[in-house]
């Protein structure tokens, strides 16, 4: 579940070709690139020519091999975030989407979540976040395990 980087109000459909970042709407793509930094492209590992029939979507499957995170959630699971009325409520503080920003833009993820999980309206989401995911972890195993 992510917003605009820009209004910071809506969910992102497009992504900005130079530097990356998600926007909603034209509006906001040209509010956006009056200040737009383009991200500095890396040595790639696969020649243009090959790449050139590929689009910007990518899957969790791309970054992650299974032996990687020992806590992988389904991306099944993950869309019921964005049905949960009480994680739409929380997200409605601009504080909170302030520290998400915060936490995506940071160089080192792990020092950002740190201080984030400082701040109890983060560590409420955070919860919340889980009580979803798990909630729905514990009604599958319970049908698996009726089905026997």
């Amino acid at each position: 579940m992510q917003l605009c980087s820009v209004c910071s109000e809506q969910t992102p459909k497009y992504r900005c070709p130079s530097c990356k970042i998600r926007y909603c709407s034209l509006p906001c793509f040209k509010r956006h690139k009056d200040s737009c930094v383009p991200v500095k492209q890396l040595d790639p590992t696969v020649p243009e020519a090959q790449d050139a029939g590929k689009t910007d979507t990518w899957s969790v499957d791309d970054i992650l091999q299974e032996d990687d995170i020992p806590d992988i959630v389904p991306p099944e699971r993950l869309q019921l975030l964005g049905q949960s009325e009480k994680l739409k409520d929380l997200l409605s503080n601009p504080h909170l989407r302030q520290l998400l920003r915060t936490i995506d833009n940071a160089n080192n993820k792990d020092e950002a979540m740190k201080a984030a999980m400082q701040e109890p309206l983060f560590v409420e989401f955070s919860d919340q976040c889980l009580k979803v995911v798990e909630k729905e972890a514990q009604s599958q195993q319970v049908s698996e395990d009726m089905d026997w």
